[in-house]
């Protein structure tokens, strides 16, 4: 009975779209405003629906992390049993997007305070 219990406890809530939005929002945020045409043209493409140009632009700029980011998350959106990867993927690239950007901010003060 115990384990009925613990089964139960750990089972995941039903994905809604209302939900996914919430956690598209919450990676939007980390990515932060494009500073660039590519991102621009990136986060322009995702919010107008054309995940397909999103994906493109993701595939043909690999080591962008803020178009891999985008590039997940219109799957994500589709609400299938893969929703939850989807997301995890965006988040760590949305997070590895936040962490160059802070580690290039950082070498740069640096440089400026030791020169």
């Amino acid at each position: 009975m115990n384990l009925e219990k613990t089964m139960q406890a750990i089972q995941p809530t039903e994905l809604t779209l209302e939900k996914v939005n919430q956690a598209v929002q919450a990676i939007l945020e980390v990515l932060g405003n494009p500073e660039s045409e590519l991102h621009s043209k990136a986060l322009k493409a995702f919010q107008s629906g054309d995940h397909q140009v999103v994906k493109r632009l993701a595939s043909t700029h690999l080591s962008d992390h803020y178009c891999k980011a985008l590039g997940y998350l219109g799957g994500a959106l589709k609400l299938t049993p893969n929703t939850d990867t989807i997301l995890a993927e965006s988040a760590r690239a949305a997070a590895d997007f936040a962490k160059e950007k802070t580690l290039a901010q950082l070498g740069a003060a640096i440089e400026k305070a030791l020169s």
